[in-house]
Order: C-alpha cells, then structure tokens, then sequence
C-alpha cells in the first residue's frame, strides 16, 4: 500500500501542468528557493500552508465511496489556521484538494490522462482506505474557494466541496457566515429571500426563505442573482440578515 500524502510545501504549482507536481526534479533546490517559486502559484491567492503550532481548529471531512464529503460546505475565518483531517471511509482512495474550480477542473482532466500520478502538493490530501490524513492550510483571503477529490472519476461524480472564507472584521459576537444566492427582496418590506446553506447558528437546514435585513439600505447593495456570504440571527422572533459580503 502506498503511504499517506500529506500536504506540506507552498500553494499550487507554477501552472496547470505542474500544479500536482511528482517529483519534478527539485529535490535538490534548497528551501527557500522553492517556496519563492511556489508562491507564485494560485495557491497563493487563498493562502498558505499552515503552522501546526498556530491551528486555530480542527475540522474532521469524512471521505465516502458515495462520491460525497461530510461536510461539503466549510466556513472559515480569514486568518484562522484549519487542520482539516481527512476520513476515508470508503473501500476505495480518496483525497482532499484545495483550489479554484477551474483549477480544479483543469487538474481532474489530468488525472484522468494520467491515472497513475500521485499528488505531494501542499493543498492536498491523499488517504487510503480505512485511513486518515492532514492537511494544515492558512486562510489568508476571503472569498469562497472549493475543494476536491480528484482521483479519477470522482470528480465527475460531483466529489466536491466548497470552502467560505469570511473576512474577520465583518463576523458578528463570533458567527460564522453563511453562503446564499439572492432571489428576490422587497426594499418597503426590508425583505430578501435567500437560497442558502446550512445555518449554523440557528440550526437551519439549506432551504429557500425569507429573511428581514437589519439596515433596509443594505438591500442598495443587492440584486438578483448575488452570491453572498451573510449573518443571520433571530431578532425580535424575525429571522435577520445582520450583514453580509458580495462573494469573491
């Protein structure tokens, strides 16, 4: 059996090609060399590996042969270091792999050309059946990133997740934030529904509804269609969008 891959240099590769690296013949280059080279990557954009002595949380994904992530949708603060720890439960290998979904996609289509290449790339995780494995990652930018597993076939499968960086000042008394899609708003109502994930704070499964605003000029900022990431909380027995930011 072929040992566990864990992630521990810098971002992506330098390109779609060498992203998912092998031995690339660097080996000998020193350190510092190499992270000035890969931190040219687009890894960069969402952040860095992490230190383990600075993990903010641990977050456990469960990996299944149902193609599925538990949990799929992970939301984050910008700043926190996350060890994410990688469960596979399945009969079969699986991995976690940070990224753009283009990036993503890039890569799944080569790992279909070269089905035998195994990843040691700071934004993944490989585990073998049965097995567990880690990866510690930095979150320096907000936005909403995905992540996949890109051995072949399960991409295509729909194995992927999706990641939401919220940025730490706009978070209210600690809440993380949620991600929605505007549907509708009614500005006299000081109304917006919102399709959205799971709330963790108020114990709200993903649906479709209707949410007051806390500052009716909110809603200047919004139009159908928004992908935003957003606060909700239970004010006065009405469900309330207490803040929200335009998705990256």
């Amino acid at each position: 059996m072929k040992p566990l891959i864990i992630a521990a240099a810098f971002a992506f590769g330098l390109g779609s090609a060498g992203a998912f690296a092998h031995d690339d013949g660097q080996s000998g280059k020193t350190a510092e060399v190499r992270q000035k080279q890969e931190s040219k990557g687009h890894g960069a954009e969402l952040g860095k590996p992490g230190d383990a002595k600075k993990v903010s949380r641990t977050i456990e994904v469960e990996m299944g042969d149902d193609m599925r992530f538990q949990p799929a949708n992970i939301v984050v603060k910008r700043g926190e270091t996350i060890k994410f720890v990688g469960k596979n439960n399945g009969r079969l290998k699986h991995e976690m792999v940070l990224g753009s979904m283009n990036e993503l996609k890039e890569h799944a289509a080569l790992m279909r050309k070269f089905p035998d290449m195994e990843h040691d790339d700071p934004n993944a995780v490989s585990v073998e059946p049965g097995k567990t494995g880690e990866l510690i990652w930095q979150f320096s930018r907000a936005g909403t990133f995905d992540f996949a597993c890109l051995q072949p076939g399960h991409f295509e499968a729909g194995m992927v997740g999706r990641i939401i960086v919220s940025d730490a000042n706009s978070a209210e008394s600690g809440q993380a934030m949620t991600a929605g899609l505007v549907k509708k708003f009614d500005k006299d109502a000081g109304k917006v529904t919102i399709s959205h994930e799971p709330i963790e704070n108020l114990g709200m499964p993903k649906m479709t509804m209707v949410f007051r605003v806390k500052d009716p000029a909110m809603l200047d900022r919004l139009k159908p269609g928004d992908k935003i990431n957003f606060i909700a909380d239970k004010v006065n027995g009405a469900f309330t969008v207490m803040s929200f930011e335009l998705a990256k």
